[in-house]
């Protein structure tokens, strides 16, 4: 129990809708970042799907909850890069930093994406079969991030200003240092590590060389700083405390995760892929599963990651129960002037 000591706390919510009134969905989740906010959060996430109804534009959902919040820091987790042009998504982000005063912090993740039969075709250009969705996409988009001028000293473009020496605009200064990796893997855990970002890592991960998930994410993140990086781990889990949830909606909370448990018994798959626990219950209950866990005591960020299945007051009542109840039995404290919200 002494050895874990959270310092920051956040939250990934899916920013789901109904399919024929997405306003509402998305409108709901941009109250529940002020919520956060409110009670003192320290980060918010979002993911990005496609095809789904949620969203499907982190970075222009993002945009405008820089215009709802003031403080908590604003998340991706993750944007597969796959579908993106690494120029255009470092500017659409870069913008998202700067709106939001310097709270962006950008998920991203490599590999063949979702869908890629029916999204890649109206994607790209020709034949989209052969196309790099390797690592080097992230590196490329984290270039554009540096703020490197184009051409040499000398190169200089036509602009409404005059001359001017062209680079990506805007320039966000120090978003390149938070830049998060969503690794699931041994070999995507030392690539983040070695090439300087920050590591991801939640409650799914590839089964190599065990079949019990702590182990594989205890290498994980092993592998990760092995690398010899001084980089960020954050670690997500879903948390489902119901202290102040009524007793209809307490077995619905628990139906939920025993639906989901077959999948945490053994690898799934061609990629054994390992699901870690939902961790249901009272406060009580729940910490004594975080004390017990293993992965706790070996990072200092804890993200809460929230089922796609809840509806919005639920969310809000779930937030409520964890930073009042949990996160400061994890050594959690809000930040000065902060108050909980009721």
């Amino acid at each position: 129990m002494g050895n874990i000591s959270i310092s920051h706390i956040g939250f990934l919510t899916p920013g789901n809708y109904p399919d024929d009134d997405p306003l509402s969905g998305l409108e709901q989740t941009l109250q529940q970042l002020q919520y956060g906010e409110d009670l003192g959060f320290d980060s918010a996430w979002v993911r990005q799907r496609h095809l789904e109804p949620g969203i499907s534009s982190a970075s222009a959902f993002l945009a405008a909850a820089t215009q709802r919040t003031s403080r908590i820091e604003l998340g991706t987790a993750v944007i597969p890069i796959g579908y993106e042009s690494p120029y255009r998504l470092a500017e659409d982000l870069a913008t998202v930093d700067v709106l939001a005063r310097g709270r962006l912090n950008i998920g991203v993740s490599a590999g063949r994406p979702l869908h890629a039969d029916l999204i890649a075709p109206l994607v790209f250009d020709g034949d989209w079969t052969g196309y790099d969705f390797s690592h080097d996409r992230v590196l490329r988009f984290a270039d554009n991030l540096r703020g490197t001028y184009l051409g040499d000293e000398e190169t200089l473009i036509k602009t409404p200003f005059g001359p001017q020496r062209p680079r990506l605009q805007p320039y966000a200064r120090g978003l390149i240092d938070r830049i998060w990796y969503g690794g699931g893997s041994q070999r995507s855990a030392e690539w983040a590590g070695r090439n300087g970002f920050n590591l991801l890592t939640g409650n799914v991960i590839t089964g190599e060389g065990t079949d019990d998930f702590f182990t594989a994410q205890s290498r994980l993140i092993e592998t990760f700083r092995g690398a010899g990086t001084q980089r960020r781990v954050a670690l997500g889990r879903v948390i489902v405390p119901f202290d102040s949830a009524d007793a209809a909606t307490r077995r619905r909370y628990r139906d939920y995760a025993d639906g989901r448990h077959q999948r945490t018994l053994s690898p799934q798959g061609e990629r054994r892929t390992l699901f870690a626990p939902d961790i249901v219950g009272t406060s009580e209950e729940i910490l004594e599963k975080l004390f017990a866990d293993p992965i706790l005591p070996q990072v200092g960020e804890l993200r809460l990651e929230l089922p796609y299945e809840f509806e919005h007051e639920e969310y809000r009542q779930i937030f409520h129960d964890f930073v009042t109840t949990i996160a400061p039995e994890l050594g959690w404290k809000a930040r000065s002037g902060i108050r909980a919200a009721s």
